[in-house]
């Protein structure tokens, strides 16, 4: 038990949070248009280099690291979207 609460002060000092704030800041706005990049990037030199490849098992890896890339850039979209269409929302009213 002790151990479970020192391991929460632990995270809670690293600031690790349980979901998103609410609120977006422009520094935060910036450091997700470069996630998306980085994503977008990885995801076009895998495709490229599994295009390459003769190897079936290592094209196969490089296509799962391609897609895995990808869903992280729809998901980091996806909320991007979803705090616009919030704010969009709360604005209007």
């Amino acid at each position: 038990m002790q151990q479970q609460q020192q391991n929460m002060n632990e995270q809670n000092q690293q600031g690790i949070m349980p979901q998103p704030p609410a609120i977006m800041t422009g520094k935060d706005h910036l450091y997700c248009q470069d996630m998306l990049s980085w994503n977008l990037l990885a995801m076009k030199k895998a495709h490229f280099f599994a295009e390459q490849c003769q190897d079936p098992e290592v094209k196969q890896a490089i296509e799962q690291a391609g897609q895995m890339h990808q869903r992280h850039y729809q998901m980091i979209l996806g909320h991007i979207q979803k705090h616009i269409a919030t704010n969009n929302t709360g604005m209007s009213q």
